[in-house]
């Protein structure tokens, strides 16, 4: 004997009940805007990781070089989009807390945090993640087919013989350009770095607008040498292109990769659940495993290609100068080299 069909009317009841719980379950998810200035290819393996303890809320993320994202955060001032920033320059931070743009706020687990790697302010209004810093990507092949001899200092591209071979990051564009460059400015003094960055450029083929674009040329061989970060290098060298990355002699310029609750006049609960989360231990460890100077330490192995002591690497960086002379420092490397720079 055939069962008795639904009624209409009693199919229509029980479809308007899911609809209903389908629309509940999409109004409770939390949506969250974040801006970042992390690699592509980083983004969405963390976010794997967040969306495994936080499934209920949804993450946009807005990511772009870390001058463009500074740029959009202070633009946006009087009408704040983002709800979070994550992994971007500390000093770009520092210019959106002059601005009065950031609410201070201390994450669970800030105490496990090296002072250096966070605002001095309790509490802070930035906390970092970990630091990038400068090295040179060298395509070997290309080196070997032009007869250029492999970089080992900053002072060593000064060579002639690079001539053309050499791309850097436009450093008002990109966050890696303005640590290489404030590096250059602190180590040397102003006038002896100006005077570097003259004869510099004479080598310089192109500035980028992205602090990984040098190191991809270099690894299609479209110039030999390319100014960027570590981590790029390893990252095209893992990809089979004939990229080493040679860490300067004087030593890295670097800057924090941080992270901010931007005032707004609600702040989302799921902003300082973000926050808690991008310093707790399974994402700093995830950081580590391609990052050796992390916010505190976690007990990966140093990433394979970094020096030993990566922290010596570092030279000594005043956030604060830089903070405060990025605009002066960017006007007048504009003023001087923008000519070489990539177009917009």
């Amino acid at each position: 004997m055939r069962k008795p069909h639904l009624k209409l009317s009693a199919l229509a009841g029980i479809l308007m009940v899911l609809f209903m719980l389908i629309g509940a379950a999409a109004a409770s998810a939390e949506e969250l805007l974040v801006y970042t200035a992390l690699e592509d290819d980083e983004i969405p393996r963390y976010l794997e990781i967040f969306k495994k303890d936080h499934p209920g809320i949804e993450v946009k993320i807005v990511r772009d070089s870390t001058g463009i994202v500074t740029a959009k955060l202070l633009a946006e001032k009087d009408n704040p989009q983002a709800d979070v920033v994550w992994g971007t320059a500390a000093t770009s931070l520092m210019l959106c807390d002059q601005a009065g743009m950031v609410e201070p706020y201390a994450p669970k687990g800030l105490d496990k945090v090296r002072p250096k790697m966070r605002d001095a302010n309790n509490p802070p209004h930035w906390v970092g993640i970990k630091a990038w810093m400068t090295g040179f990507c060298v395509n070997t092949i290309e080196c070997d087919a032009l007869n250029l001899p492999i970089p080992k200092s900053f002072n060593d591209l000064l060579d002639p013989v690079y001539k053309g071979q050499l791309a850097m990051p436009n450093p008002a564009s990109s966050g890696t350009g303005f640590l290489t460059v404030s590096a250059i400015l602190q180590s040397m003094g102003e006038e002896k770095g100006w005077a570097y960055l003259d004869k510099l450029h004479e080598n310089i083929a192109r500035y980028t607008h992205s602090g990984s674009k040098p190191c991809k040329l270099a690894g299609a061989g479209e110039v030999a040498i390319g100014v960027s970060f570590a981590y790029r290098g390893f990252m095209q060298k893992q990809k089979g292109e004939p990229v080493q990355t040679v860490f300067p002699a004087e030593g890295s310029g670097w800057d924090v990769e941080a992270n901010c609750l931007i005032k707004k006049a609600t702040i989302k609960p799921a902003a300082k659940t973000f926050l808690d989360w991008a310093i707790g231990e399974d994402i700093m460890k995830a950081y580590a495993q391609v990052y050796p100077v992390t916010a505190y330490a976690t007990g990966v192995p140093i990433p394979e290609g970094f020096p030993a002591d990566p922290e010596n690497q570092l030279i000594k960086n005043d956030f604060d100068w830089a903070a405060k002379n990025r605009q002066r420092i960017l006007d007048e490397w504009t003023r001087r080299y923008d000519g070489k720079s990539d177009p917009k």
